[in-house]
């Protein structure tokens, strides 16, 4: 299970990242650097096996929200470095949650519990229907409007399922 930290801000510039492993690699990987308006700012390696949703060409200047695992190793650097595991950029009108959803699905942080329907598209990351229970899992759930409870409520325009390794 993935424990996923977010951070939200806007793209301050982008770079190409040396991985140093080998040359075919030059050119694959990206460093963002990532600015929350506050002073506050993270760098993600973006990496061809990061999920973009919906494969959005981010940009410097787009308001952009960064997933990672905040289990994974991380270089002790000022600023801090993830690898994104999940990159969104951010369109009015559509919310994304990256989160472990349990048996109801309610997400682990008790903030946002999906309701499916017959129709509710149900995917894995490389775009094909995942046809088990999404429950007690990683999921990426993109949704627009909710209620204003807590939990707040949502039938999701899709829903990702995030299979790890």
């Amino acid at each position: 299970m993935v424990d996923f930290g977010f951070f939200r801000g806007f793209v301050t510039s982008i770079n190409d990242f040396l991985t140093g492993q080998n040359a075919e690699n030059e050119g694959c990987f990206k460093l963002m650097t990532v600015e929350d308006g506050t002073g506050a700012i993270v760098n993600f390696v973006v990496a061809p096996e990061t999920y973009v949703v919906d494969q959005e060409i981010i940009g410097v200047g787009d308001r952009v929200t960064g997933y990672y695992d905040r289990n994974a190793p991380v270089p002790l650097i000022f600023p801090p470095q993830y690898r994104a595991l999940v990159m969104v950029k951010e369109i009015p009108g559509v919310n994304v949650k990256a989160d472990f959803f349990k048996s109801q699905l309610v997400s682990s942080d008790g903030m946002l519990q999906v309701n499916l329907t017959p129709y509710t598209p149900i995917l894995l990351a490389n775009g094909q229907p995942f046809t088990g229970n999404p429950a007690n899992r990683n999921l990426i759930i993109i949704y627009g409007p909710s209620t204003r409870s807590i939990p707040a409520q949502t039938v999701p325009y899709r829903i990702i399922v995030w299979c790890s390794e």
